[in-house]
């Protein structure tokens, strides 16, 4: 049994408020001194990353399809260690999930796994006393969840909260906040620029989240919130660990993997399980860094890497430089999402790093979803054979789509990604805490290229 004193914040739809709320409750928790962790229910990089920032320490996603529904309390428990309050962000709508899949992906269904109470932001500046009927149904559509009450989004007056408050009253619902029309302003940096004003800590990003948090701080009661939060009964399971089955022999291979200073732009938990496994992790910027880390063994790129950077990272040629030749001479270099496009020859006329032979074009339609995957060939991450969940969202596409050795296959589509000496690359993004081994087999093949730089194991055949 473990004690996380937790919160689900959800929204009848989209549109609702709900990001900018789960930011400002977090930074407005964080500037009183209270430990907070926040979580994105789905493959959400970009939210889970300014959750994160207004935290303190790594935003993490919750996905029942990518890491399988009996691992969210277990994952909830090991990011939210010490903290005071674990706050879940959820996707959609309380009932809606991503894939179709509602009685088990939805974050009404999390919150049943995580037996933890709900807090429904609603938008009602359209709405006086329907808002009672609304939530209502919400609290009544399945007997598991556990409504604990509201935080009232763009109300207009005095008035019209006087009267939402009184509809609200009649079905015993509490609310713990109301915000007028522009309390919640629009001051995140524009969604196209990723996680990286998030994980970068730019001025613009760390302004915009204290600026949620002030406006949150001055019109919902957090001492309510908290109250509601630690009513919740312990989770039912031990926290997830990385900790490896087997202890790491021999020196600790430098793994690189790519990010800011705020995080990588994978899972934290993959960063964990490298170190578990007995690698040294040093973030490289693939923006700004000119050079690899110091003796850099392996390097990691993780699905949260912006397609819309392709300028600055073409421009930094030394590092394009330095990534070709850690692959050229065999060493692990794993890359998934748009880190893809950054091992290409070229992204939309602008040279990337060119250890895949492959040109990259971005579109006008997103590629989105999820897919169950099967390896088709021995790399350092996987062998053949093995099968994973993974998700793709991606705008540019590469051609060749695969290289002669690739990566993955599914149901419905052609052979996708790239296999070729040490390198294993493709736009499918995969959740490592579901796959502890892809972590273990990928420092075993670093620590064997850190010690015998002529014969790196190159996934299963010599240099």
């Amino acid at each position: 049994m473990t004690v996380v004193p937790r919160l689900v914040l959800s929204a009848p739809s989209s549109g609702h408020g709900k990001n900018t709320l789960a930011i400002g409750l977090l930074a407005a928790l964080a500037d009183r001194g209270v430990g907070v962790a926040g979580f994105k229910i789905g493959p959400d990089h970009v939210d889970a990353a300014y959750l994160g920032l207004a935290a303190g320490r790594p935003g993490r996603t919750l996905d029942p399809r990518l890491v399988g529904a009996d691992r969210i309390a277990p994952l909830v428990a090991h990011g939210a260690s010490g903290a005071g309050l674990a706050l879940v962000q959820g996707s959609m709508g309380l009932y809606d999930s991503l894939a179709g899949r509602p009685e088990s992906e939805s974050t009404a269904a999390v919150a049943a796994a995580l037996r933890s109470p709900v807090v429904l932001a609603v938008d009602v500046a359209a709405m006086g006393q329907s808002v009672a009927a609304l939530v209502h149904g919400f609290r009544a559509y399945d007997e598991r969840l556990w409504l604990g009450g509201v935080v009232l989004n763009r109300v207009a007056s005095a008035r019209h909260e006087e009267l939402l408050r009184a509809a609200l009253d009649d079905i015993g619902v509490p609310v713990y906040g109301v915000l007028r029309r522009h309390d919640l302003p629009a001051v995140l940096p524009p969604r196209r620029h990723g996680a990286v004003p998030a994980l970068a800590r730019t001025g613009e990003a760390t302004r915009a989240v204290r600026r949620l948090g002030e406006a949150v701080a001055a019109t919902v009661d957090l001492d309510r919130l908290l109250g509601l939060a630690r009513s919740a009964p312990p989770l039912p399971t031990p926290p997830w660990s990385p900790a490896a089955d087997r202890p790491a022999a021999g020196p600790r291979p430098v793994v690189a993997v790519a990010g800011a200073a705020g995080g990588s732009y994978g899972h934290a938990e993959a960063t964990e399980l490298l170190r578990a496994a007995g690698a040294d992790v040093v973030t490289v910027d693939p923006l700004h860094d000119e050079a690899l880390p110091a003796g850099a063994a392996a390097l990691v790129v993780g699905g949260g890497l912006p397609e819309s950077y392709a300028e600055q990272l073409s421009a930094n040629r030394r590092l394009c430089v330095a990534v070709a030749e850690l692959a050229r001479t065999g060493r692990p270099v794993v890359a998934e999402g748009a880190g893809l496009l950054w091992l290409a020859r070229e992204l939309d006329g602008l040279p990337m790093c060119g250890v895949l032979d492959a040109v990259g074009t971005s579109r006008d339609g997103l590629v989105v979803g999820y897919r169950e995957a099967t390896a088709l060939t021995d790399g350092v991450v996987a062998p053949a054979g093995t099968v994973v969940t993974g998700h793709k969202e991606h705008r540019a596409v590469l051609t060749p789509r695969a290289g002669a050795r690739a990566a993955w296959s599914w149901d419905g589509g052609a052979p996708e990604g790239f296999v070729w000496r040490g390198v294993h690359a493709s736009q499918l993004t995969v959740h490592w805490a579901a796959y502890p081994q892809l972590a273990a087999r990928l420092v075993d093949a670093a620590a064997e290229a850190a010690a015998d730089p002529a014969t790196a194991r190159l996934g299963g055949v010599p240099a």
